[in-house]
């Protein structure tokens, strides 16, 4: 057991000392519990976090039009304005790198799905398609699909790992969710757990909050703690090991999104980016979503509250509003520049400051949940490494084919299960209709086993006629790729 006087001392010297005031009212395992909260927190770090995280937030009411600037165009590629032969050859690219095994995802699903009514791990959720299938089910057969396509494409099998970052509280119910459903078919080796960090929360003087006598108020620190977990829990040395060179990152909430896309890795590797973004056109200029752009000649994301109407309003000579490169969490990286970003970079990352509702153990021992904001929490995004980019490059893809968030519950009418099932439905109607059948209703449902963006329809669909509600599948052979 540490020695009280000297773990008094050590935090004394950083202002935290009070931490210990109930110290004689612990019995030894609650004693034993502050003392591993207190352990895990690197003290000399505190005071620095805590200044920069003040001097955050008060920088967050500046307006930067001043120094913004759009991405440059020969940075940024559309989907939509690109010709189908250079996407071919940036298909080809994407899935030459996978058949080596140069690729691998990581899937930042450490959210709970609190704000949908659902006590689990938001990536266990199901929308509500005919398939049942929850979001992790989707993500895992489209990677499982994606390798089956590069095979036959180009007579290599390689491996897509599948790296997923939990929080501290969604970490065992996602490993029990891939137990108990045998990984949905992928290799158990290949699907690798790790754990974003927290952070403690602070009063608005830097004291550290206690949340009962003997336990710290933390709280998650961000998408952004991914740079710092990956070197903690050994997984840069994990990639290096495997021999993936490339990193295709998103958020576990985006039904649409295209796992490990071959066209967005290709295009990156053709151009030599380290890092890169997916981004969406913004649908209006006061559209309440962060814009990629250039800050002081350094690339960031740009809260909308961060940019007047004036300037969020600005057109080109085409009509296109001239920020209008929407942000949807969805980003790759050599593995070359994670190395760096963990070894250097981590620890000048942006501190994002939140006002919350933070309870506390007031002096009398009793926990209170307040009913105004008394203290900070703090979080790192992860587009704030943009800025290291050597090479940074974005892809505009269309936003009904690749981006439908669930964030809300269908109570609040967007973002919300009743969305992004709509969004599927039309998606899928739509790989139908181009693959030469009709579809008479909107309820369609393709099983990523069957097609991961369109592709192998036509023997199914061609000239036939099919009435909603349609559900497109067939079994996977035996066997795991």
């Amino acid at each position: 057991m540490i020695n009280y006087v000297d773990l008094h001392e050590r935090l004394a010297n950083v202002g935290q000392d009070h931490l210990l005031k109930f110290w004689y009212e612990l019995n030894e395992n609650e004693r034993e519990q502050l003392i591993h909260d207190i352990e895990e927190l690197d003290l000399n770090e505190l005071k620095v976090y805590f200044d920069r995280a003040t001097i955050s937030l008060n920088q967050n009411a500046l307006k930067l039009d001043d120094c913004l600037q759009p991405i440059p165009d020969q940075n940024l590629i559309s989907i939509s304005r690109t010709s189908d032969e250079c996407l071919h050859g940036y298909r080809e690219e994407g899935l030459k790198q996978i058949s080596e095994s140069h690729v691998a995802v990581l899937l930042m699903a450490g959210g709970q799905g609190t704000r949908l009514g659902f006590a689990y791990p938001k990536g266990m959720y199901n929308v509500g398609l005919q398939s049942n299938k929850t979001l992790f089910c989707l993500q895992a057969e489209r990677i499982l699909r994606l390798q089956k396509l590069t095979a036959e494409i180009t007579g290599k099998t390689g491996i897509i790992t599948w790296y997923i970052m939990t929080s501290e509280h969604t970490m065992k119910p996602t490993k029990d969710y891939f137990m108990a459903n045998n990984y949905m078919g992928l290799k158990k080796e290949n699907v690798i757990f790790f754990e974003q960090g927290s952070l403690p929360c602070f009063e608005f003087d830097g004291k550290i909050i206690l949340d009962q006598k003997y336990r710290i108020a933390r709280a998650p620190d961000g998408n952004g703690g991914i740079y710092r977990a990956l070197k903690q829990w050994g997984i840069l040395d994990d990639m290096k090991k495997r021999g993936v060179l490339y990193l295709h990152a998103h958020s576990v909430d985006n039904i649409l999104t295209k796992v490990a896309d071959p066209v967005f890795i290709g295009y990156c590797v053709q151009r030599n980016a380290d890092c890169a973004a997916k981004v969406v056109e913004k649908s209006t200029p006061n559209e309440a979503v962060g814009v990629v752009a250039i800050v002081d000649d350094k690339y960031q994301v740009v809260e909308y509250s961060e940019i007047s109407t004036k300037t969020a309003e600005l057109r080109n000579v085409d009509g296109r509003l001239t920020f209008s490169a929407g942000n949807i969490c969805n980003h790759f990286f050599t593995t070359e520049f994670l190395q760096k970003i963990g070894n250097t970079y981590e620890k000048e990352l942006k501190l994002h400051v939140a006002k919350k509702k933070i309870p506390f153990v007031d002096n009398s021992g009793k926990r209170i949940t307040p009913e105004k904001p008394n203290g900070i929490k703090i979080e790192k995004f992860v587009f704030d490494v943009f800025q290291f980019a050597e090479n940074f490059v974005a892809m505009e893809v269309p936003r009904d084919e690749e981006f439908s968030a669930l964030k809300n519950a269908d109570s609040t009418g967007k973002d919300c299960p009743s969305t992004a099932r709509a969004d599927l439905h039309r998606l899928h109607k739509k790989y139908i209709e181009a693959a030469g059948g009709v579809v008479h209703g909107d309820q369609c449902e393709i099983s990523p086993h069957l097609s991961y963006d369109g592709e192998n329809l036509s023997t199914f669909v061609k000239g036939k006629s099919f009435t909603t509600p349609l559900h497109l599948s067939y079994p996977l052979a035996s066997g795991k790729i």
